[in-house]
């Protein structure tokens, strides 16, 4: 990871138009984890990436009457196979976290990083995504001293009665374990 850049290596780049600066060039202290498929409960298209680059084809399908015009954005998106998609430099603010709050901060999109993986709450995430995101979050921690694994919520912490991702279906201890000690 280049910490100068806020750009990771691995993976492949597609510019997101929905971010903006961070307030006062703050450091990134957290770690938001989403879960995302598009239209619901499908893997493998390219709607996820065309939503976060506003050119989704919002008559495609009837779920997306529901998002129309919505302008969102995420650093990173961690695909079922393992395959990295970044959006959005880690020195800027993506559009991610909307109204949020965590542990007395509100405005969560100003101090963290989100990652997005592909998948929905009900269903088990892909066996390739969690040594691709336990990779990236240690990553995140070697670059930015704030950010410890204790810093890692979930949309549904941050927005609870708003947000339910990455649902049930997300195996935090397995994330855990697979960071190692956290003290």
């Amino acid at each position: 990871m280049d910490k100068a850049t806020g750009l990771l290596e691995q993976a492949t780049r597609r510019p997101s138009p929905n971010c903006d600066a961070r307030p006062d060039e703050t450091d990134p202290s957290m770690i938001v984890v989403h879960g995302i498929s598009l239209p619901p409960g499908e893997f493998g298209g390219l709607e996820i990436e065309a939503l976060f680059m506003n050119e989704l084809d919002w008559d495609a399908h009837p779920y997306f009457t529901q998002i129309r015009g919505l302008e969102v954005s995420a650093h990173l998106l961690i695909r079922r196979d393992g395959s990295l998609i970044q959006f959005v430099p880690f020195t800027q603010r993506a559009w991610h976290a909307g109204e949020s709050c965590f542990r007395g901060r509100q405005r969560c999109n100003d101090f963290s990083i989100g990652i997005e993986l592909e998948g929905e709450d009900d269903t088990a995430y892909d066996e390739r995504q969690y040594p691709v995101l336990q990779g990236v979050i240690k990553a995140l921690c070697a670059a930015y001293p704030a950010i410890s694994p204790r810093e890692v919520a979930g949309h549904c912490d941050i927005a609870p009665g708003r947000k339910i991702d990455p649902g049930p279906a997300f195996d935090w201890l397995r994330l855990y374990d697979g960071l190692g000690h956290t003290d």
